[in-house]
């Protein structure tokens, strides 16, 4: 976001659920099945979403008042963000800026198709929540230490800097990646990156009504179409997962039957055999 803009990180992180798609179909952990309704509902919904996600972050429109409940949490800080405005990254740093944002993508894709294999032999959400926050503390306390040189900086307070952090840690971290564990070993790394878009959505609302931010028309017609992509992506998932269970319902009848026979075999060679020997003995 330094070197290029908070508006272009946000649209290149609509590419997550095309990249893990993409991903997925290649390692095999999802089918593309094309020629299935299913399949088809889930290309189509990423597409739906992608476009809503990008009328969202670049169609403005007309402005539409949200309400607000007076609450503008960053008032006193808005002379900070009046004055870096005023030096913008040269054009070399934005092709920079966007190769990272475009790799921060890829590997969150990745992260959620190693997540999905990682869970069939290590379904230990909890655990692996700790080891990834662990790592991740001390790949940022090192990069921090190496950047940031001001103290006073690492300071915490009672004010909102210690409620992001908390909330960041809580929440951010330890529960999102729980979820995310255990949704992607549920239905697939396709179906947790189908929400990502929506969190265009929800930011705005919050935006909105914390932080006096500005709601657009082109904000409402790309929130209408994230969630139908969402849905879409969602009903197509819900067939396969259907289509899924009634194929290993059918083999659990068949293998059952199998064993039925096996069964039911000797019973009546013994059957047969037992009705032998009355009729000998009668004679």
């Amino acid at each position: 976001m330094a070197l290029t803009s908070a508006t272009f990180v946000s649209a290149t992180t609509n590419l997550i659920p095309a990249i893990t798609f993409i991903v997925a179909v290649t390692v095999g952990l999802e089918k593309a099945g094309f020629g299935t309704r299913a399949g088809k509902a889930k290309v189509l919904g990423t597409l739906i979403g992608l476009g809503g996600a990008m009328i969202f972050t670049f169609f403005k429109g007309l402005r539409i008042g949200m309400g607000s409940i007076h609450l503008d949490l960053l008032h006193h800080l808005h002379h900070v963000a009046s004055s870096s405005s005023n030096s913008h990254p040269g054009s070399a740093h934005h092709v920079l800026g966007a190769l990272l944002a475009l790799g921060s993508c890829i590997s969150y894709a990745i992260w959620l198709n190693i997540q999905t294999k990682m869970s069939e032999k290590y379904p230990c959400y909890y655990s692996s929540t700790a080891l990834t926050c662990t790592m991740a503390a001390i790949q940022t306390t090192a990069l921090a230490l190496c950047v940031e040189k001001d103290w006073s900086q690492w300071k915490l307070g009672w004010n909102i800097r210690l409620l992001t952090v908390a909330y960041a840690g809580i929440f951010g971290s330890g529960l999102m990646i729980s979820l995310i564990s255990w949704c992607v070993r549920m239905r697939g790394p396709l179906y947790a990156s189908s929400f990502s878009p929506l969190l265009l959505v929800l930011v705005a609302l919050a935006g909105a009504f914390f932080l006096e931010e500005k709601f657009h028309l082109g904000s409402i017609i790309g929130a209408v179409l994230i969630v139908v992509g969402l849905y879409v992506v969602l009903w197509g998932k819900g067939q396969e997962m259907k289509r899924m269970n009634q194929s290993v319902s059918s083999n659990k009848i068949c293998s059952n039957n199998g064993a039925i026979q096996v069964v039911v075999a000797p019973c009546d060679d013994t059957t047969s055999n037992i009705s032998n020997n009355d009729n000998n003995s009668t004679r």
